[in-house]
Parts: structure tokens; C-alpha cells; sequence
């Protein structure tokens, strides 16, 4: 049995990094809006957070190679000051694998629109206890905000101790001194999704149906899909009620929203082959809940 679905032992509150355990993270930076920057720093900061999300161990989890979360992280840098202030935006995504298939299905699509820094070529270090800087603290909320994800995708509830993580990590960021364009998406009375209201939705009683609703969709049914395709697809359509009540009881639904981006493609694929009756009350709910893709959800019914 995978060792995430038996238990998740307690966070280390340290940064280890001496070998690689949990993530298998892809690190891309697209520096084409300033051509002028040097490549060389760039090459450098690329590896610097390719070395940091890969080689420290966030866990006191031992992860087998196949057990490694695959996942990405897509920066894309508009500008550079003299101070080594990046302005960026950056897209984090994640996946997990199906049993016993070939597939592997997306947990985040999840795009941070405010992703900036300051560096000056020195080291990254993650310190859970202190503030050290604005990005390896933005590295360390991304990493167990995946970790959180694909552990609820295996055991009900299960990333609590790893969304509490972020938590912990927005709190130190809350009050460090920064850049105040470094400061944006910490906090809690910005208008915009961020990544405080999101870590604050997913520790939110209100929003568990939606978390335990990962559970359900992965586990209990694209995981069951390879022995019962009919089974695995009925389980996750008889939970899609829980994105509908849970959007019913806040205005500011960042949860929900993740879970749309993330799972809108996956969802018309699964309910193309379902049954005129599933077809029918997927499409509707999804049109309620996420308008904005009817014309994409308009497949399921082709």
C-alpha cells in the first residue's frame, strides 16, 4: 500500500537538503520581456531553484523514486531593477498518477500573478521558523501546498498538517520586512485570489466537502477506473454536489476556483463517455459553477 495512505507523520520544522524525496519538480524561467538581464543569472537562479525544491526534505516522509510528486514551476520575469527586485508571474502545477494506468491526472493548475522577489545571487534557504527571504518562503508554500494536494488525493483530510505548513509560512511573511511589491499576495485584505485566502479556504470547515471531494475523485473514482470504468465515473459524479454546496457558502471561493482550472479538461474527457443521465447533471452543475467555460463544457454533451 502507498506509504501516503497509511500515514503522515509530522512535518519537520527544518530544511534538510542533503537528498531528494518528495518532489520531481521541473524549474523553467522565461526571461524574454528583458532581453537586456544577464542569462548567466538567470541560468543561475534557475538551478538555484531547481536544487532548492528537489533537494530539500520537506518531510519527515521517506518517498521511493515512483513515489515523487512530479510537478512544475513556470516563471515568467517582466522586469529587473539595479537592486535585483524580479517582477514575475508564475504558474505552479502538479499531478498525480492513476492506479494502475499509464495516466496521470493534474492536482494543480494554479497560476500566481505576483510571484516577486529580490536576489542578488545568494544562496536559498528555507528556514520554517524565520523569515529569510521573499522566494525560498514562496518556494516552501508552493511545495507543501502541493504536498497538501496530493496527500487529500490519497487519504481524506490528509494534507491538514502540510496546508497548516503554509500557514505558518504566510504568518512569518505577514510580518517580514520586504519590498512592498514582495509583500503582495500575503496578505489578507487584498481584493485578489492570493496565497493567503486560498491556504485560509483550505483550512476553512467550510470548504472540507470540497477537500474530502479530492479524495473521492481520486481515489474512489479515477483510481477505481482501471477495474470499473462505470464505477470510478458514477463515484465522481455523485460527489460533484460537494463543489456545488461549498460554493454556496462563501462569495470568495478560491478552492473551488483551483479545483475548476485544474480539473475542467479532465472532467469533459471523463463525461464524454458517461451516460446521458450523468452527461446531463455534470453539464448543468459545471455551468453553474464555471461559466465562463460553457463553450469548453458544451463537449460533454457532443
Amino acid at each position: 500500500m502507498h506509504k501516503k495512505l497509511i500515514l503522515i507523520i509530522p512535518l519537520l520544522l527544518c530544511c534538510i537538503a542533503i537528498h531528494a524525496q518528495e518532489l520531481r519538480c521541473i524549474v523553467s524561467i522565461n526571461r524574454d520581456q528583458v532581453p537586456s538581464a544577464n542569462q548567466q543569472t538567470f541560468q543561475s537562479l534557475e538551478q538555484a531553484i531547481t536544487e532548492l525544491m528537489n533537494t530539500t526534505k520537506w518531510t519527515s516522509l521517506t518517498f521511493a523514486e515512483h513515489e515523487r510528486i512530479d510537478c512544475q514551476l513556470m516563471i515568467v520575469c517582466k522586469s529587473v531593477s539595479e537592486t535585483g527586485l524580479y517582477t514575475c508571474e508564475a504558474t505552479i502545477q502538479a499531478s498525480r498518477p492513476v492506479y494502475n494506468t499509464t495516466y496521470t491526472s493534474p492536482l494543480l493548475n494554479l497560476k500566481d500573478k505576483n510571484f516577486s522577489f529580490t536576489w542578488n545571487m545568494e544562496p536559498l534557504n528555507v528556514q520554517l521558523t524565520t523569515f529569510e527571504a521573499n522566494l525560498p518562503s514562496m518556494l516552501a508554500y508552493y511545495a507543501y501546498l502541493i504536498l497538501g494536494y496530493d496527500a487529500d488525493s490519497y487519504q481524506r483530510m490528509g494534507g491538514t498538517p502540510y496546508f497548516q505548513q503554509c500557514e505558518n509560512i504566510i504568518t512569518l511573511c505577514q510580518t517580514a520586512s520586504m519590498e512592498s511589491v514582495e509583500q503582495v499576495g500575503w496578505q489578507a485584505f487584498e481584493r485578489n485570489a492570493n496565497r493567503y485566502s486560498l491556504c485560509n479556504n483550505l483550512l476553512d470547515e467550510a470548504f472540507a466537502p470540497i477537500r474530502q471531494y479530492y479524495y473521492e475523485y481520486h481515489r474512489l473514482g479515477l483510481d477505481e477506473m482501471a477495474n470499473n470504468v462505470s464505477n470510478g465515473r458514477a463515484r465522481i459524479a455523485n460527489g460533484m454536489k460537494a463543489l456545488k454546496d461549498s460554493g454556496k457558502a462563501r462569495m470568495k471561493n478560491d478552492i473551488l476556483t483551483v479545483f475548476l482550472d485544474s480539473k475542467s479538461d479532465e472532467l469533459i474527457l471523463i463525461f464524454q463517455g458517461g451516460t446521458d443521465q450523468e452527461k446531463d447533471y455534470v453539464f448543468n452543475l459545471l455551468m453553474e459553477l464555471d461559466p465562463t467555460r460553457s463553450d469548453n463544457y458544451e463537449r460533454i454533451k457532443q
